[in-house]
């Protein structure tokens, strides 16, 4: 257990890290991001009036609202994507990791109509804990979970396990805390060479394992990675 936890906490440094650095292009590179949150924002409805966004980025979240919203909070743990998200007299940034113990303190049960959190809770380090501190605030989530499927080929090529968690796993969490409805989502992200491929991954804050290669084993893997794109896959969890 002791192991296993010491892996969790470098994997979340390594992405803390990973988006701290690649902040100021993570917009030219969220290309899939972006597909997720108007897949994500097209599930709304009922055009919540305030809202809570777990893991913000650059704002995708916010920049796809097409309502009328009096209320914004949205929270991240790296500052430089908090220097960059959209600001104004509804909008409330918050410096916080979601992986903190304290991190939902501040807020007061029903304090939100509706809470959004899009490509940022795989990374959680405790999902199941965290997944119950979202639902002791009492309301309707919107929730985009990338899974182990995401970069299938290239984890296979490398021989190395994904540092996602399987779709089946988080829904089976989710179940135990939402009843709502589960869709996935597969996106496959074209490329003119590895090495574009490769760049993508680095600027984009994506994790995708390759941290852990040696060179060696980096340079087998663009020599052998056997096609023109990436894979993605993503779990969409909404309540109505």
């Amino acid at each position: 257990m002791g192991n296993h936890d010491s892996t969790e906490t470098q994997m979340s440094n390594n992405i803390h890290v990973s988006f701290s650095k690649n902040a100021k292009t993570y917009d030219d590179y969220n290309i899939v991001q972006n597909w997720v949150v108007k897949e994500l924002i097209g599930q709304i409805v009922d055009q919540p009036a305030s809202i809570l966004d777990i893991g913000c980025g650059s704002g995708a979240v916010y920049k796809n609202i097409d309502w009328q919203c009096d209320h914004f909070v949205a929270i991240d743990f790296a500052q430089t994507m908090l220097d960059i998200h959209p600001q104004d007299d509804k909008t409330i940034l918050l410096l916080k990791d979601f992986n903190d113990p304290d991190c939902f303190d501040r807020f007061q049960s029903g304090e939100f109509d509706r809470i959004i959190s899009a490509s940022a809770l795989q990374w959680a380090n405790d999902l199941d804990d965290l997944l119950g501190k979202i639902k002791r605030l009492h309301a309707p989530v919107s929730l985009a979970i990338f899974t182990s499927r995401t970069f299938r080929t290239l984890h296979q090529t490398a021989t190395i396990s994904s540092p996602l968690r399987s779709l089946d796993e988080v829904q089976t969490l989710a179940q135990n805390y939402f009843s709502a409805n589960y869709t996935q989502l597969n996106y496959q992200l074209h490329f003119s060479s590895v090495r574009d491929m490769f760049r993508y991954i680095k600027r984009s804050g994506v994790n995708g394992g390759t941290e852990r290669l040696s060179y060696k084993q980096m340079r087998y893997l663009m020599d052998h990675y056997p096609l023109d794109y990436l894979e993605f896959e993503i779990l969409l969890i909404h309540e109505e």
